[in-house]
Protein backbone atom coordinates (compact mmCIF):
# COMPACT_ATOMS: atom_id res chain seq x y z
CA UNK A 1 0.00 0.00 0.00
CA UNK A 2 1.30 3.41 -0.75
CA UNK A 3 0.35 6.90 0.26
CA UNK A 4 0.60 10.29 -1.03
CA UNK A 5 3.33 11.98 0.27
CA UNK A 6 2.00 15.20 2.35
CA UNK A 7 1.12 18.23 1.23
CA UNK A 8 2.61 21.60 2.24
CA UNK A 9 0.28 23.50 3.98
CA UNK A 10 -0.90 27.05 2.40
CA UNK A 11 0.41 29.73 4.29
CA UNK A 12 -1.86 31.44 7.06
CA UNK A 13 -2.68 35.13 5.44
CA UNK A 14 -3.30 37.94 8.00
CA UNK A 15 -6.22 39.55 5.22
CA UNK A 16 -8.86 38.39 3.92
CA UNK A 17 -9.11 39.11 -0.05
CA UNK A 18 -12.85 40.45 0.20
CA UNK A 19 -14.56 42.05 -2.72
CA UNK A 20 -14.26 45.57 -2.66
CA UNK A 21 -15.19 48.57 -4.75
CA UNK A 22 -12.95 49.82 -7.02
CA UNK A 23 -14.20 52.77 -8.87
CA UNK A 24 -13.41 54.24 -12.13
CA UNK A 25 -11.24 56.48 -10.39
CA UNK A 26 -9.04 54.55 -8.63
CA UNK A 27 -8.43 52.30 -11.96
CA UNK A 28 -7.32 55.03 -13.90
CA UNK A 29 -4.90 55.99 -11.09
CA UNK A 30 -3.17 52.70 -10.95
CA UNK A 31 -3.29 52.87 -15.09
CA UNK A 32 -1.28 56.21 -15.11
CA UNK A 33 0.41 56.12 -12.17
CA UNK A 34 1.43 52.62 -10.28
CA UNK A 35 4.37 52.47 -13.63
CA UNK A 36 5.97 55.49 -11.88
CA UNK A 37 5.34 55.09 -8.10
CA UNK A 38 4.47 51.13 -8.03
CA UNK A 39 7.29 48.74 -7.24
CA UNK A 40 6.10 44.88 -8.39
CA UNK A 41 6.71 42.18 -6.66
CA UNK A 42 9.41 40.10 -7.05
CA UNK A 43 12.12 37.93 -5.00
CA UNK A 44 14.71 40.43 -5.65
CA UNK A 45 16.34 43.01 -3.07
CA UNK A 46 14.67 46.54 -3.71
CA UNK A 47 17.49 49.03 -4.30
CA UNK A 48 15.95 52.11 -2.17
CA UNK A 49 17.90 55.04 -3.93
CA UNK A 50 17.00 53.70 -7.16
CA UNK A 51 13.28 53.23 -6.61
CA UNK A 52 12.87 56.26 -4.94
CA UNK A 53 15.50 58.04 -7.30
CA UNK A 54 17.17 59.76 -4.19
CA UNK A 55 19.25 58.77 -1.32
CA UNK A 56 16.84 59.26 2.22
CA UNK A 57 15.71 57.25 5.44
CA UNK A 58 13.11 54.60 4.38
CA UNK A 59 10.20 53.97 6.27
CA UNK A 60 7.62 50.96 5.37
CA UNK A 61 4.22 51.04 6.17
CA UNK A 62 2.32 47.75 6.11
CA UNK A 63 -1.53 47.76 5.51
CA UNK A 64 -1.99 51.45 4.30
CA UNK A 65 -5.87 51.25 3.98
CA UNK A 66 -6.63 53.78 1.44
CA UNK A 67 -3.85 55.57 2.25
CA UNK A 68 -5.19 59.07 3.95
CA UNK A 69 -2.48 58.85 7.13
CA UNK A 70 0.25 57.57 4.53
CA UNK A 71 -0.57 61.08 2.38
CA UNK A 72 -0.56 63.03 5.44
CA UNK A 73 2.71 61.54 7.38
CA UNK A 74 4.95 61.64 3.89
CA UNK A 75 3.45 65.41 3.65
CA UNK A 76 4.76 65.88 6.99
CA UNK A 77 8.35 64.27 6.55
CA UNK A 78 9.48 65.50 2.83
CA UNK A 79 12.87 64.07 3.57
CA UNK A 80 12.28 60.55 4.10
CA UNK A 81 11.23 57.58 1.82
CA UNK A 82 7.95 56.10 2.63
CA UNK A 83 7.43 52.44 1.20
CA UNK A 84 3.22 51.06 1.58
CA UNK A 85 2.63 48.14 1.03
CA UNK A 86 -1.11 46.93 0.75
CA UNK A 87 -2.84 43.91 -0.85
CA UNK A 88 -6.33 45.89 -1.76
CA UNK A 89 -6.52 47.40 -5.28
CA UNK A 90 -9.19 50.05 -3.74
CA UNK A 91 -6.66 51.39 -1.46
CA UNK A 92 -3.56 51.51 -4.08
CA UNK A 93 -5.67 53.12 -6.40
CA UNK A 94 -6.97 55.66 -3.79
CA UNK A 95 -3.54 56.37 -2.36
CA UNK A 96 -2.33 56.36 -6.07
CA UNK A 97 -5.25 59.51 -7.22
CA UNK A 98 -3.93 61.46 -3.60
CA UNK A 99 -0.72 61.05 -4.39
CA UNK A 100 -1.13 62.85 -7.96
CA UNK A 101 -3.83 65.08 -6.54
CA UNK A 102 -1.35 66.49 -4.07
CA UNK A 103 1.80 66.18 -5.68
CA UNK A 104 3.66 63.63 -2.79
CA UNK A 105 6.29 61.80 -4.63
CA UNK A 106 8.38 60.38 -1.57
CA UNK A 107 6.00 57.13 -1.66
CA UNK A 108 6.33 53.98 -3.36
CA UNK A 109 3.90 50.84 -3.52
CA UNK A 110 3.83 47.33 -3.56
CA UNK A 111 0.65 45.51 -4.03
CA UNK A 112 1.28 41.89 -2.29
CA UNK A 113 1.85 40.23 1.06
CA UNK A 114 3.51 42.01 3.82
CA UNK A 115 5.39 39.04 4.66
CA UNK A 116 6.28 37.88 1.40
CA UNK A 117 7.93 41.48 0.55
CA UNK A 118 9.49 41.72 3.57
CA UNK A 119 10.84 38.21 3.34
CA UNK A 120 11.99 38.77 0.10
CA UNK A 121 12.64 42.04 -1.00
CA UNK A 122 13.52 44.19 2.44
CA UNK A 123 17.58 44.09 2.97
CA UNK A 124 18.90 43.38 6.63
CA UNK A 125 18.92 46.51 8.66
CA UNK A 126 17.83 48.79 5.85
CA UNK A 127 14.78 50.62 7.68
CA UNK A 128 14.71 53.75 9.44
CA UNK A 129 11.07 52.81 10.87
CA UNK A 130 7.76 50.67 10.31
CA UNK A 131 4.84 51.57 10.95
CA UNK A 132 1.61 49.56 11.29
CA UNK A 133 -1.98 51.21 11.88
CA UNK A 134 -5.15 49.20 13.08
CA UNK A 135 -4.63 46.03 11.29
CA UNK A 136 -6.96 43.66 11.18
CA UNK A 137 -7.98 42.46 14.75
CA UNK A 138 -9.29 38.90 13.77
CA UNK A 139 -11.59 39.78 16.74
CA UNK A 140 -12.74 35.94 16.92
CA UNK A 141 -10.80 33.46 18.97
CA UNK A 142 -10.51 31.12 16.51
CA UNK A 143 -9.35 33.42 13.41
CA UNK A 144 -6.08 34.54 16.07
CA UNK A 145 -3.54 32.65 14.15
CA UNK A 146 -4.24 35.15 11.11
CA UNK A 147 -3.15 37.82 12.99
CA UNK A 148 -0.22 39.48 12.00
CA UNK A 149 2.17 41.00 14.84
CA UNK A 150 3.44 37.61 16.17
CA UNK A 151 6.38 35.48 15.57
CA UNK A 152 8.04 34.63 13.61
CA UNK A 153 6.93 37.84 11.44
CA UNK A 154 7.94 39.75 13.89
CA UNK A 155 11.84 38.21 14.00
CA UNK A 156 11.93 38.53 10.91
CA UNK A 157 10.42 42.57 10.51
CA UNK A 158 12.72 43.08 13.16
CA UNK A 159 15.93 42.02 10.78
CA UNK A 160 15.10 45.03 8.46
CA UNK A 161 15.22 47.38 10.91
CA UNK A 162 18.48 49.31 11.41
CA UNK A 163 19.93 49.83 14.99
CA UNK A 164 17.68 52.04 16.74
CA UNK A 165 15.14 51.95 14.06
CA UNK A 166 11.96 51.75 15.45
CA UNK A 167 8.64 50.01 14.68
CA UNK A 168 5.44 52.03 15.86
CA UNK A 169 2.34 49.88 15.86
CA UNK A 170 -1.30 50.96 16.65
CA UNK A 171 -4.80 49.33 17.69
CA UNK A 172 -8.16 50.08 19.02
CA UNK A 173 -9.02 46.35 20.17
CA UNK A 174 -7.61 45.69 23.59
CA UNK A 175 -6.85 41.85 23.85
CA UNK A 176 -5.13 42.30 20.00
CA UNK A 177 -2.87 45.25 22.18
CA UNK A 178 -2.27 43.23 24.91
CA UNK A 179 -1.05 40.58 22.82
CA UNK A 180 1.22 42.92 20.75
CA UNK A 181 3.06 44.21 23.57
CA UNK A 182 3.25 40.57 24.80
CA UNK A 183 4.91 39.71 21.55
CA UNK A 184 7.19 42.93 20.96
CA UNK A 185 8.21 42.63 24.70
CA UNK A 186 9.41 38.58 23.73
CA UNK A 187 11.29 39.78 21.05
CA UNK A 188 14.96 39.81 21.86
CA UNK A 189 15.91 42.14 18.73
CA UNK A 190 13.39 45.11 20.25
CA UNK A 191 13.28 47.24 23.03
CA UNK A 192 10.30 49.29 24.49
CA UNK A 193 10.53 53.18 24.08
CA UNK A 194 8.20 53.72 26.88
CA UNK A 195 6.84 51.93 29.97
CA UNK A 196 3.92 49.31 28.42
CA UNK A 197 2.03 51.36 25.49
CA UNK A 198 3.19 54.79 24.40
CA UNK A 199 1.49 58.14 24.72
CA UNK A 200 -1.59 58.38 21.76
CA UNK A 201 -0.31 59.00 18.83
CA UNK A 202 3.11 59.81 19.27
CA UNK A 203 6.27 58.47 17.24
CA UNK A 204 10.05 59.89 17.02
CA UNK A 205 10.01 60.75 12.98
CA UNK A 206 6.48 62.19 12.62
CA UNK A 207 3.07 62.06 15.10
CA UNK A 208 0.72 59.85 13.80
CA UNK A 209 -2.57 61.73 12.38
CA UNK A 210 -6.16 60.32 13.34
CA UNK A 211 -6.72 57.95 11.12
CA UNK A 212 -10.26 56.52 10.01
CA UNK A 213 -9.93 53.43 12.05
CA UNK A 214 -8.97 55.62 15.14
CA UNK A 215 -11.86 58.13 14.54
CA UNK A 216 -14.44 55.14 14.16
CA UNK A 217 -13.16 52.94 17.09
CA UNK A 218 -13.70 56.39 19.59
CA UNK A 219 -16.87 56.82 17.77
CA UNK A 220 -17.59 53.35 19.11
CA UNK A 221 -15.90 54.01 22.48
CA UNK A 222 -12.49 52.09 22.18
CA UNK A 223 -9.90 53.34 23.68
CA UNK A 224 -6.13 53.51 20.98
CA UNK A 225 -3.31 51.61 22.08
CA UNK A 226 -0.18 52.95 20.63
CA UNK A 227 3.51 50.40 21.02
CA UNK A 228 6.45 52.16 20.35
CA UNK A 229 9.32 49.65 20.38
CA UNK A 230 13.45 50.07 18.71
CA UNK A 231 15.94 48.17 17.12
CA UNK A 232 18.44 47.62 20.38
CA UNK A 233 21.58 49.20 19.09
CA UNK A 234 23.74 46.46 19.94
CA UNK A 235 24.09 43.25 18.00
CA UNK A 236 21.60 40.43 18.81
CA UNK A 237 22.69 36.61 18.75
Amino acid sequence: MTTEPDQPHPPIRSYALRRGRFTTAQQRAVEQWFSTFGIPYSADLVDFDKAFGRAAPTVLEIGFGMGETTVAIAQHRPDINFLGVEVFAAGVGALLKTMAEKKVCNIRIVQHDAVDVVRDMLREQSLTGVHIYFPDPWPKSRHHKRRLLKQPFLHLLASRLAPSAYLHCATDWHDYALQMLTELSAEPALVNMHDGYAPTPENPLCNRPVTKFHARGSRLGHATFDLLFARRAEDVA
